[in-house]
C-alpha cells in the first residue's frame, strides 16, 4: 500500500502556477479530500502532512509531501522521510508533470526511468532504487527540446490548465484504491477514458430540397 505521496514541484510564489509544479496542485488536493495540513518540517526539507487514520480500517499512518528544495533536489526531501520512517519505494507515489503525455492525460505505473526529469532522477538516486509508484500528469510538449526548460517554468493557458485540472479530479478518485493497495482498480480508475462525444447528426434536407451527393472518391478535397 501507499504510504507517501511526494508532489513534485518548485517552491516560491513565482512558480506556484506554472508546469513544473503539476505535482504540487495534486497533493494540495489529496490534502483537502483527507482533511490534512500540510506544513513545513526542516528535518524533511519540505512541507509535510501526517495522516494517522487516513481510511477506515487502516491503521498505518500516511505521509502527504511536497519537498521545498526545487526540483532538482527533490530526492534529498524523499529520502529523509523515507529512511527516517523505513519506507520501501513501493510503498512510495511520486506525482509529477509529463511532457510525453498530452494536458489531460494522466498515467500510473511503477518503476521506469527518469525520461530527463531531473526531479525524478534525485529520488532515484537517494532511493537507491527506481521501483517507486508514479502519477504522470499530462503537460504536454513545446516540440523543441531546446524549449523545454523554459516551456515547465511558464504557467499553461487557460484552456491547458482545465483540462489538467480535469485530470487532477479524476486521478484523485484512485485515492482510496492506492492507500489500500489495491493498484490493479487504482490504475482501472486512473485510465478510464472518457467517452468520445458523438459527431452531430448531418441535417435532414427539407422538403424539395436535395441532399448533397456523396464524394467522389476520385476527387481530392
Amino acid at each position: 500500500m501507499i504510504r507517501l505521496i511526494v508532489g513534485l514541484g518548485n517552491p516560491g510564489p513565482e512558480y506556484e502556477d506554472t508546469r513544473h509544479n503539476a505535482g504540487f496542485w495534486w497533493v494540495d488536493g489529496a490534502a483537502q479530500r483527507l482533511k490534512a495540513h500540510l506544513s513545513q518540517d526542516k528535518a524533511y526539507f519540505g512541507e509535510v502532512a501526517r495522516v494517522n487514520t487516513p481510511l477506515p480500517g487502516l491503521a498505518q499512518p500516511l505521509w502527504l509531501l511536497k519537498p521545498q528544495t526545487y526540483m532538482n533536489l527533490s530526492g534529498k526531501s524523499v529520502g529523509a522521510l523515507a529512511r527516517f520512517f523505513k519506507l520501501d519505494p513501493a510503498e512510495i507515489l511520486v506525482v509529477h508533470d509529463e511532457l510525453d503525455l498530452l494536458p489531460g492525460q494522466v498515467k500510473l505505473k511503477q518503476g521506469g526511468g527518469s525520461a530527463g526529469h531531473n526531479g525524478l532522477k534525485d529520488i532515484s538516486a537517494q532511493l537507491g532504487s527506481p521501483q517507486y509508484w508514479r502519477l504522470r500528469l499530462g503537460i504536454g510538449h513545446p516540440g523543441d527540446r531546446a524549449e523545454v526548460a523554459a516551456f515547465v517554468l511558464r504557467k499553461p493557458p487557460s484552456s491547458e490548465r482545465e483540462l489538467v485540472e480535469q485530470a487532477l479530479s479524476k486521478s484523485l478518485e484512485a485515492l482510496e484504491p492506492l492507500l489500500r493497495g489495491d493498484f490493479e482498480k487504482a490504475s482501472r480508475v486512473v485510465h478510464a477514458q472518457a467517452p468520445r462525444p458523438k459527431p452531430p447528426k448531418a441535417p435532414r434536407p427539407q422538403p424539395g430540397q436535395a441532399s448533397d451527393p456523396p464524394p467522389d472518391p476520385n476527387v481530392e478535397a
